[in-house]
This record gives C-alpha cells, structure tokens and sequence, in this order.
C-alpha cells in the first residue's frame, strides 16, 4: 500500500501520509500535527481504498483541524535564543538572559525571573543546545520524583515503572507493553497539572492497556477534572514543542 495520498475537499487538497499501525485490527486513526501536516494510522493489511474512503467520511474535520493548526502554528516564531527571549517551565514563563564569556565555568540555571546561560559562544546553535540539555535535565528529575510519588499513591501501580524520556510530535507520554513509560521532555515547559494528566494518563495504562471505558473511569476516579488540564495542554501543543 502506498503511503502518500491527497484529500480533496471542495477547494481544499489536504495531503496525508499513511503509518501502518499493527496494534490497530479494525479502525484507522487520523492525526493533525501542530504545523498541520496530517497522519493516518491503520492495520498494515488495510485495503488502500478503504483507509481513503474512512478519510473521506471525516474531510471535513480533517479540513477544519488542519486550517485550525495551520493559523495556531503561524502565531508561534520560531526561537532565536537571544537575551529577552521568553522561556516557559512547569508552566512559568522566565527571560532567557545569555552571558558571553571567554573563560570560566559554563552554566545554565534559573535566577528569579530568568533563565541565565553562561557560556563562550554566541551561536544559537550553541545556546539552544544547552537550553534543551537544561529541559531534559529538569525534565527527568521531576517526572522521576513525580512517578515515585504516585507509583506509592495509585493502587493499582505494584512497583515504580522504569521510565525515558524520548520526543514525540504527536504524543506527550506513552507506556510500551512491557510497561516501560516514555515521556516527552518538552512536557516539563507545561503547567504541574497538565504533567500530573500526562502521568496519571500513562500510569493507568499499566492496569487498563486501552482507551476503553474502564481506563476513562480509572482517570475519573483518579484525577476528576482532568478534561481542564487536558484542554491546556491540547491548547499549548505549537508553545510547547517550539524550540
């Protein structure tokens, strides 16, 4: 099956890739990145005219929620990694403050109100890899001591799953079927309660491995309220993955 298709809808012509998903038996999956490219998830023996019919009958969502992403993704510049620069952590927006220097100690840490990176290059290049070296850093130590916390909390969790960080354009979190949990590390820019939903989300999937109606009641149980911090995070997606 080819893996490269057009929609056409009215005036519109929507190109989308097809994955072959084999955790998928039956249904197809259709995803719109934050620039608005579109996905289609489906089993690897689905017949080719069917995966493009099942695209057919929601055009006119995918057609919205590409002009949707498309205008959300325009708003967002893209980051140069220069002093006034604003950073976002556990929610927190900071000033990005670069200090040149020629010799010394390199560094990159919170002071107040701004995030100051210490170093001997002004290349962007430089100072956003220090920048995402610093997330990853903070990313795996909070969600670390996070997962600790409700691994002892959630009733059904027997032993703190082994966890990695990995980023994803489509995902916040995953669990494998092993049970390992994998998060993305752009997450720790995001509010402690849409990273508490991303966590409570994977967790769950250790005693319910599907997005059935007995996985949704465990996160009711768990986390009532959980469609708010969901609706932030789905609001923050092009915010959060810039830079």
């Amino acid at each position: 099956m080819s893996n490269q298709f057009t929609l056409v809808y009215g005036t519109e012509r929507v190109p989308y890739s097809v994955n072959p998903d084999p955790k998928r038996t039956t249904r197809i999956a259709i995803h719109v990145e934050p620039n608005g490219m579109v996905q289609v998830d489906a089993p690897p023996d689905f017949p080719e005219q069917a995966v493009q019919k099942a695209v057919q009958k929601r055009a006119r969502w995918v057609v919205d929620h590409v002009a949707e992403a498309r205008q959300r993704y325009a708003h967002v510049s893209p980051r140069e990694y220069v002093s006034g620069e604003q950073i976002l952590y556990l929610g927190r927006r900071y000033v990005l403050k670069v200090i040149i220097i020629q010799g010394g100690r390199t560094s990159v840490k919170l002071k107040a109100n701004r995030l100051e990176v210490i170093t001997r290059s002004s290349d962007p290049d430089d100072i956003r890899g220090r920048v995402r070296g610093w997330y990853r850093a903070k990313a795996r130590d909070y969600f670390c001591r996070r997962l600790d916390e409700l691994s002892i909390k959630l009733p059904w969790v027997e032993a703190v799953p082994p966890f990695k960080l990995q980023e994803m354009t489509r995902q916040w979190g995953s669990c494998s079927p092993s049970g390992q949990i994998i998060l993305n590390p752009h997450l720790i820019k995001a509010p402690r309660e849409c990273i508490e939903y991303v966590l409570v989300h994977e967790l769950a999937h250790l005693k319910h491995h599907h997005h059935g109606a007995q996985f949704w009641a465990l996160i009711d149980r768990q986390l009532p309220g959980w469609e708010q911090p969901k609706a932030v995070l789905d609001n923050m997606v092009e915010l959060l993955h810039n830079g």
